[in-house]
């Protein structure tokens, strides 16, 4: 079992958010999991020119880190993902990694595996931040288990019921690849999902090689009748 967990603060050591993604994969640990830790400002990540070349050929056209980051995704089978909340929203450098997984959402790559998001904030927000980056692993194929949003602007103590509490969603990340736990809704969401997606690439297979072959090579598509 290995889970990859993902921080995007600016904040290097001194990161809170960094704290709690720490804590989550502290408690997968617990359960047997094998976990990895990246530093999302460590890394040269550019911003997606909607070329559609994935779409085509399966390929970015741009150089940096992202093929490397998108492989350790893709070989994990639980993705932790940790932001402080800039302006309701993630940092920028995590943003420009979602706008780089299109092609992952269109075949629904990510189908099997489970996530999970954490959140610091000043003042407030924090849960919207959480239910954002929750639903992008959700539209990932992802399924999600849970998350932990804290403010600390005004108490900094809040952060030690936080990481007790992420080191908690940890172990249930574990125990969820491991089959202990289910979710239908959203296995009813990932079925509609692929549908969706799958008409949709078949709709655009004539430029979108590369994700028509992926639903075919996956036993997914659903041809005209």
């Amino acid at each position: 079992m290995k889970i990859i967990g993902l921080n995007a603060s600016p904040r290097g050591a001194e990161s809170r958010t960094l704290k709690l993604v720490e804590a989550v994969l502290a408690g997968a640990r617990e359960e047997g999991a094998e976990t990895e830790l990246v530093d999302i400002y460590d890394l040269k990540i550019e911003y997606c020119t909607a070329c559609g070349a994935c779409y085509a050929t399966g390929e970015c056209t741009l150089m940096d880190d992202f093929p490397d980051l998108f492989e350790r995704m893709l070989d994990a089978d639980g993705i932790v993902l940790g932001s402080p909340n800039y302006i309701d929203s993630i940092t920028a450098p995590l943003k420009a990694v979602f706008d780089r997984v299109a092609d992952a959402i269109h075949c629904q790559m990510f189908s099997g595996k489970f996530g999970c998001s954490v959140c610091t904030a000043g003042g407030s927000g924090q849960d919207k931040v959480v239910e954002y980056m929750n639903h992008t692993l959700m539209v990932l194929g992802c399924t999600v288990t849970g998350g932990v949003g804290v403010a600390i602007g005004r108490d900094p103590l809040a952060l030690v019921p936080a990481e007790e509490e992420s080191f908690r969603l940890g172990k249930k990340l574990a125990r969820s690849i491991r089959g202990e736990h289910r979710y239908p809704e959203q296995e009813q969401f990932h079925r509609e999902r692929r549908d969706y997606f799958c008409q949709l690439v078949m709709a655009n297979k004539a430029v979108w090689q590369h994700e028509y072959d992926w639903y075919a090579q996956m036993g997914w598509l659903k041809e005209e009748e």
